[in-house]
């Protein structure tokens, strides 16, 4: 799906800026995602992408605070947003972050942890909450989703417990999805189909796209327009075709140079299933 032209923006962060007492950490970062839009974040580690994908959620840990501007669904989420940002989260964005095993909870079962946003934002029960479970599960391609329902996450391999992370963050529909670093633990055969599923359910359901890399190699893949970060700062934006072929900025251009560097030098990807994954 490509961009709705002249909808109001799901995300319109404006001037963010996020402080450690007196440190700014990030500092006026400017972003818009429309529906539709696929947008990649891209910078190295300690650059601010990920403080800025957490602002966007509400969900900076403390002592961090934010400043400026960040409308999600027309909620504020720097301003405080209260319970208002407890409905955003979950139903009008949802997030994917890179270790599934510090995202999901090792005491409950996987179709618990996917009932659980369910019955919260979906309102469902009983049989309708059970095959909405399972219809999460089979939508993410994983085998048997009986079996991996009842599983717990120390039961299932890497690359399932990822997609089990994705289940949850599709399962009520949210109008933008942010994804942080959600191939880097995996290995390079899982990172593919991890990434032509977020791929595909992007564009079956008409979701917005936030993609958080170090990798832009990664991002240019299946998104449309990137912001380069560096230091805490937004030093380029534009549509991953001119980043590509044209960076303004020299640090872009060092990326862009490194990215094509070690692309050239990765040996094919061993033959195999599409997902590589097999059992835990």
């Amino acid at each position: 799906m490509s961009r709705v032209q002249g909808a109001a923006p799901l995300v319109e962060v404006s001037g963010l800026r996020v402080h450690d007492g007196d440190r700014e950490l990030v500092g006026a970062v400017d972003l818009r995602v429309e529906p539709g839009d696929r947008v990649g974040i891209i910078g190295e580690s300690g650059s601010g992408k990920s403080l800025t994908a957490l602002s966007m959620l509400g969900l900076l840990p403390h002592p961090l605070r934010a400043s400026g501007t960040v409308l999600v669904g027309g909620t504020d989420m720097v301003s405080g947003a209260g319970r208002a940002g407890d409905r955003v989260r979950g139903s009008t964005v949802t997030a994917v972050f890179q270790e599934p095993l510090t995202s999901l909870d090792p005491l409950m079962s996987v179709g618990r942890q996917i009932a659980w946003p369910l019955t919260r934002h979906r309102g469902l029960r009983g049989r309708e909450l059970r095959t909405a479970v399972l219809d999460a599960l089979s939508d993410v391609r994983l085998p048997d989703p009986e079996r991996v329902a009842r599983s717990y996450i120390h039961e299932i391999s890497g690359g399932q417990r990822q997609r089990v992370a994705i289940a949850i963050a599709l399962a009520c529909r949210p109008r933008v999805l942010l994804a942080d670093e959600p191939t880097t633990a995996l290995d390079v055969t899982v990172q593919a189909g991890i990434l032509d599923l977020l791929d595909t359910a992007v564009r079956e359901r008409g979701m917005a796209l936030v993609l958080i890399s170090h990798d832009l190699a990664v991002v240019s893949r299946i998104t449309d327009r990137v912001l380069v970060m560096r230091n805490g700062r937004g030093i380029e934006q534009g549509p991953v075709a001119r980043i590509l072929t044209a960076p303004a900025d020299p640090y872009t251009e060092q990326l862009v140079a490194s990215a094509r560097a070690l692309e050239a030098h990765l040996p094919p990807a061993p033959a195999g299933s599409p997902s590589g994954e097999g059992p835990a």
